[in-house]
């Protein structure tokens, strides 16, 4: 049966829901977008506002291409890149392409919890590997190998949602040629790539496109504003072809073509990547103030590794409490987080919780966090 899980929406006034992973208001840059979608259209064009080519727009790919460049510090090429309507979409779009229902997926273990559903819709069998500080475990994911023929393993290989690790460079590149051994697609998602606060990442998987049959999986949700609804695959020529002889994709053209043209003013004037080092030294400063409410408040009662990036920490509970059964209890503390269990496809996980710092600015954060210590202590 489809798990019923969903993501946390805004919460009630007042109460402080680290289950919500997505941005506060303060950093949705609404002035910026005012700018670029008039910039485009006091000269747009009547043909600009047709279905626009299958793999996207090839000025806004071109720029795209030129702001990933530096980013993944290897030169990126625009006809390597096609076109998404945000990462949920392209990942479904993946399962679409690439698999039959009764396939398996391979994914880690925790994982992203409403990625499950999207595998469940297709009639794909998930199975799971382990995570360490490191990553996704490869020597595990080649044992599973010699008992089971993936059509996919799906991976968030930097800050990993909900773990907040990220894969050493070493076991991209065993992932990928792995990917090429045995047959697979990795859809590596991708999302949090950019987000670092000190130290960037090892490369994003999207480098290795000519070394494994790797889809690289991109969005604006995280680095500009989630309701644009915008993304990207990036992915070698073969598999490119495959995307682009998808019924869905001759049928309608560009996925998102009007809002690729206005994030192109973004990108080309350098908007981007101001906001994008906006966005690394707030995420940075919430972040800090977890990590110091964690330890004033709840370093006895549980673990934790404290994120490089992305959007969460990841808390394991020395008790092993369950945390469903307390999350159900935390309204009435004006909290909220996620349970472990969510992150698990094999239903476990339960002593632990997802916390995101995305959504709350520090004060916020450190009252949640104390809010969170007397659930745990007396709820």
């Amino acid at each position: 049966m489809p798990r019923k899980v969903t993501f946390d929406t805004r919460p009630p006034p007042g109460t402080v829901n680290f289950g919500v992973g997505q941005p506060s208001d303060d950093l949705l840059p609404v002035d910026l977008m005012r700018e670029a979608a008039s910039a485009f259209l006091s000269a747009a064009q009547p043909r600009q506002l047709n279905y626009g080519e299958r793999e996207g727009d090839p000025l806004f790919r071109t720029a795209l291409a030129d702001f990933l460049g530096p980013e993944y510090r290897q030169a990126v090429a625009p006809d390597s890149l096609f076109l998404t309507a945000g990462n949920s979409q392209a990942l479904d779009f993946v399962c679409s392409v690439f698999t039959r229902p009764g396939d398996t997926v391979i994914v880690e273990e925790p994982s992203y919890f409403l990625a499950f559903r999207i595998f469940e819709d297709h009639g794909l069998n998930i199975v799971s590997v382990p995570v360490d500080r490191d990553g996704m475990d490869i020597d595990s994911l080649e044992s599973v190998l010699t008992r089971i023929k993936p059509s996919l393993v799906y991976t968030i290989p930097s800050f990993n949602n909900p773990a907040g690790i990220s894969m050493s460079a070493g076991r991209r590149s065993r992932l990928a040629d792995l990917s090429r051994e045995h047959g697979f697609i990795v859809a590596a998602d991708e999302v949090y790539q950019l987000l670092w606060f000190e130290q960037p990442p090892p490369p994003a998987m999207g480098t290795l496109i000519d070394q494994g049959n790797v889809l690289s999986l991109g969005s604006f949700s995280k680095i500009l504003a989630p309701g644009l609804r915008l993304g990207w695959i990036q992915c070698g020529t073969a598999l490119r072809e495959r995307i682009l002889d998808s019924g869905v994709v001759n049928s309608g053209g560009s996925f998102n073509h009007f809002t690729s043209l206005v994030v192109r003013e973004v990108l080309a004037s350098g908007s981007q990547q101001d906001l994008l080092e906006h966005l690394r030294a707030s995420y940075a400063a919430r972040a800090a103030a977890m990590q110091e409410a964690l330890q004033e408040h709840v370093a006895d009662l549980a673990r934790w590794t404290r994120p490089g990036g992305g959007y969460f920490f990841w808390l394991e509970l020395t008790s092993g409490r369950d945390t469903a059964a307390l999350r159900e209890k935390a309204p009435s503390y004006q909290v909220g987080f996620q349970p472990g269990v969510n992150f698990s496809c094999r239903g476990t996980l339960g002593h632990c919780m997802r916390l995101s710092f995305a959504h709350y600015g520090e004060n916020d954060i450190r009252q949640g966090v104390a809010r969170l210590d007397r659930l745990l202590r007396t709820g």
